[in-house]
């Protein structure tokens, strides 16, 4: 009998993992996939999420693993001089990192387990056993064919956009999106990016991210019906008329520069807020609360919900409050420190918006992660330091 069974471990769930662990909880952690494998990613880690990492003790080894820091970042606008962006110090973070998820999700979960957390990879979880209405554990199949059962106070879905936990607990939507960007990126090396750049021009967007090995990666996104319609000219030449388009000085930049892999892509899903929990199972990251990557914050959220959910599992685990509660506390935290990215994001990523009022919806991005920040920054770092018992 496990306190905490999490199905899903990526970041949002290993994150998880790891604050339940140190905390002496006993979790277990099911995940489908071969640990350290990729995933897509928008990578931009804001300073929400570098500040929990480095709160986490996590921040050292992310630098070993060659992840480089941005101290800047530079907005592109169509016919424009660029604008700057410095990265200030402030609560122990003096720069942004944008790991691959090869690093930033291995960091996580073994970080869980060396906190005490039982890992399981290779494992899907097909449905969720229940008693009187209440989620009990998680039933599943093992990679050669064997079912098993997991039992828990607590089942947390931390499972993507098509949460089997979500589904089956009949988590309904509270709030459903409309916009939808569809992405194309892939990996260069020998290619100079001065911070994170962002460039958009014409109703569509493009950007340069700086990850490990030395590479940075390149993204272009517009709507999904022009992209449909530039990919029937192949996957290459959509992906050189947008960036051409988005980012003109760029293009010349990444043309001359070396590709790492393949083309990766986004076909896009319209956001989405769903119920965060309910007797005996709870939601964090994608699960619980997406939306579309543009504004690049997916990877801050899912490590800010992981401590919002943590936290509030352990006040109800301490009998501090009924679980109900805390599931609600949980709930209306996370959508009041999210209600204005969102809101912000489906304007943004509608690509129907005018060049002149783009600046304006790039600084309430930037003014929507404030609240955010002073939340995280207000935590007791004593209850997140790695346990040494």
């Amino acid at each position: 009998m496990y306190d905490a069974v999490i199905v899903g471990g990526r970041v949002a769930g290993a994150a998880t993992a790891l604050l339940l662990a140190r905390a002496g909880a006993r979790v277990v952690v099911l995940d489908r996939g071969a640990p350290g494998t990729d995933t897509v990613s928008t990578h931009a880690l804001m300073r929400g999420g570098v500040m929990q990492l480095h709160r986490w003790g996590l921040l050292p080894e992310l630098l070993a693993a060659g992840t480089p820091p941005v101290r800047r970042t530079l907005f592109h606008y169509a016919g424009d001089e660029p604008v700057q962006v410095s990265i200030r110090s402030s609560n122990g973070v003096d720069a942004l990192y944008a790991p691959r998820r090869t690093v930033l999700d291995r960091l996580l979960v073994d970080a869980a387990a060396s906190a005490g957390a039982e890992v399981r990879h290779g494992v899907a979880v097909t449905g969720l056993l229940t008693d009187s209405g209440r989620v009990t554990g998680v039933r599943g199949a093992t990679r050669d064919g064997r079912s098993f059962e997991v039992h828990g106070r607590v089942v947390v879905g931390a499972d993507g956009i098509r949460s089997v936990v979500a589904e089956q607990a009949g988590a309904t939507v509270v709030r459903q999106g409309r916009a939808a960007g569809s992405v194309l990126y892939r990996y260069y090396s020998d290619l100079p990016a001065a911070g994170y750049e962002w460039c958009y021009a014409d109703q569509a967007a493009a950007g340069l991210i700086p990850t490990n090995h030395g590479e940075v990666c390149v993204f272009v996104a517009a709507a999904p019906a022009r992209v449909r319609a530039l990919r029937s000219g192949g996957v290459e030449a959509a992906f050189e008329t947008l960036l051409a388009t988005a980012a003109p000085s760029q293009w010349h930049r990444v043309a001359q520069a070396s590709p790492s892999g393949r083309m990766h892509g986004f076909a896009g899903v319209p956001g989405f807020v769903r119920r965060a929990g309910g007797p005996g199972w709870a939601l964090v990251g994608d699960a619980g609360y997406f939306k579309d990557p543009i504004t690049t914050h997916g990877l801050t959220d899912a490590l800010r919900d992981a401590e919002l959910l943590s936290d509030s599992l352990l006040a109800a685990w301490a009998g501090a409050v009924p679980e109900t509660t805390a599931l609600a506390t949980y709930q209306s935290t996370r959508d009041a420190l999210s209600r204005r990215l969102f809101d912000v994001t489906e304007e943004i990523a509608g690509y129907d918006w005018e060049m002149s009022r783009l600046p304006t919806l790039l600084r309430q991005v930037s003014a929507s992660m404030t609240d955010e920040v002073e939340m995280l920054a207000g935590l007791s770092a004593d209850t997140l330091a790695p346990s040494r018992a």
